[in-house]
């Protein structure tokens, strides 16, 4: 979301690709449970009455056919990737469980989505906490930069908190047909890749618990075969680690819930403010967000993990005085992955969201392209497997990598080129914020974020905000040089 992102975004084609789920839903189940006795249990659903549109299908001619039953789909996570996924893959005739162990889960997350994300995704409105139109980007010397200008009177970033989107997009897909288990995903038995092809189910293992009905309750030990993984689990998805996805760098979130004073609150009504500097964090930035009745203060690093308490509380200081008398009602720490994992896709197991490393540099954006990845790779999966009547294979999973890389990998090695040059140091994060004064950057970068998709610039503009980049990062360059000869 940085502003100055537009000097590389200009280079790379975002278009948001739209799509639509499919149709009829049927849900019956079979699950064996597992305790000191094995039952057997059946699960039926009802079937989702809603007229959908219709999608086309590709499925390959020689998928082999399902008898008896539509294709069977486990989604472990229920953040927006798995409430995404789990949706569609329900209105597409899959039989559909996802599994969640934390049904009122608060991640640490700064909650900004863009515009298109409310379109796209048809949220309600009543879930977006802020409709923010105004930004602050606060320099290393406090030097203040106002962003926001050139938005239209409809145009905004909204605010969510966490735990109501996450519940809405769960609430949204068992509508649809998928069964929400409160559960806790332990383990899988992956088939070997002979019998991955001749069809052979994987077996999860987890402990299903009652919603918090029964305090202290510590659960029953079940598993469940089914025909395909969609591992959207986060940072430290256990979906990941089962199919050997590789380890990846990540970044430490903390973030803290502090209620304000109302007079205090007015300021944040439709405002957003974000810190650089060494002092709130030497490869992130630091953020105030609003949200319904407080604000969300909160930084992260990659490379000192271990002072993030320290730039937390040094976040906190730069923003005093405007959240004085505020109480800290939550807090909240949380791994955030800095880059797509080696492997996404083995056999019928898909990573998306976090899990599979979809968070952008520099920005730290995230839920857009969780939920985007889910709901790719769910309907991947609805259109390989004919609408749940065929079995699928890595090929159809591997559609969505395709179509996803294709889409949007440019984002992420920009954003990464784009933190290297400008977070590297004081006198860069300056020239930053210098930058973003700029009407034009934050035309193009805010028509960037807002829609996911860059639209052509002004030439003689584009050759003016070269110029200008350059002069930023040449100062900047000469201020870091005289600060060394200082230092020594």
């Amino acid at each position: 979301m940085a502003s100055s992102s537009v000097v590389f975004k200009s280079f790379t084609g975002l278009h948001t690709h739209r799509h639509n789920s499919t149709a009829k839903t049927h849900f019956t189940t079979t699950t064996t449970t597992t305790t000191t006795t094995t039952t057997t249990t059946t699960l039926t659903n009802p079937v989702s009455k809603a007229k959908l549109p219709t999608l086309t299908i590709v499925a390959a001619k020689t998928s082999p056919k399902i008898s008896n039953r539509n294709l069977r789909v486990a989604v472990i996570g229920g953040g927006p990737a798995g409430g995404a996924a789990a949706e569609t893959l329900a209105k597409g005739g899959i039989e559909t469980y996802l599994i969640e162990r934390k049904l009122d889960n608060c991640k640490p997350c700064g909650g900004a989505i863009p515009l298109c994300m409310v379109g796209e995704f048809d949220l309600p409105l009543d879930i977006i906490d802020r409709r923010v139109t105004k930004m602050k980007m606060i320099s290393p010397s406090n030097i203040a930069v106002d962003i926001g200008k050139t938005l239209k009177p409809h145009e905004y970033i909204g605010m969510v908190r966490r735990e109501v989107l996450d519940n809405y997009l769960r609430d949204r897909a068992k509508e649809s047909g998928a069964q929400v288990i409160n559960g806790l995903f332990l383990k899988m038995e992956v088939p070997s890749t002979t019998e991955v092809s001749s069809g052979k189910p994987y077996l999860l293992h987890y402990t299903e618990y009652d919603g918090g009905k029964t305090k202290g309750a510590t659960g029953v030990k079940k598993t469940i075969e089914v025909d395909a993984v969609i591992g959207a689990d986060g940072a430290n998805s256990r979906v990941a680690k089962c199919i050997d996805a590789g380890d990846y760098e990540y970044a430490i979130a903390f973030q803290e819930r502090i209620k304000i004073p109302d007079d205090k609150m007015v300021y944040y009504e439709n405002l957003a403010e974000m810190y650089v500097g060494d002092d709130v964090s030497p490869d992130f930035y630091g953020w105030v967000f609003p949200k319904c009745d407080h604000v969300a203060v909160g930084t992260g690093t990659v490379t000192h993990k271990g002072d993030i308490k320290k730039f937390q509380l040094a976040t906190r200081i730069r923003a005093k005085d405007k959240i004085l008398g505020g109480k800290i009602i939550r807090v909240e720490a949380h791994p955030i992955p800095e880059h797509p994992r080696p492997r996404r896709v083995l056999g019928r197991v898909a990573l998306v969201g976090d899990a599979a490393g979809y968070v952008t540099k520099c920005s730290g954006e995230g839920i857009y392209f969780a939920a985007k990845s889910g709901r790719m790779c769910a309907e991947a999966i609805v259109e390989g497997s004919e609408n749940g009547k065929r079995m699928i294979d890595e090929a159809d999973l591997r559609k969505y990598l395709g179509k996803w890389d294709k889409t949007y990998w440019p984002t992420y090695k920009v954003l990464d080129v784009l933190q290297k040059v400008f977070y590297r140091s004081n006198p860069a994060r300056e020239a930053f914020v210098e930058m973003c004064a700029d009407e034009y950057v934050q035309k193009m970068t805010f028509d960037s974020y807002l829609y996911k998709q860059v639209v052509p610039g002004n030439p003689l503009d584009d050759l003016k905000l070269a110029v200008n980049t350059i002069g930023s990062l040449v100062r900047a360059n000469a201020l870091r040089k005289e600060m060394e000869k200082l230092s020594v």
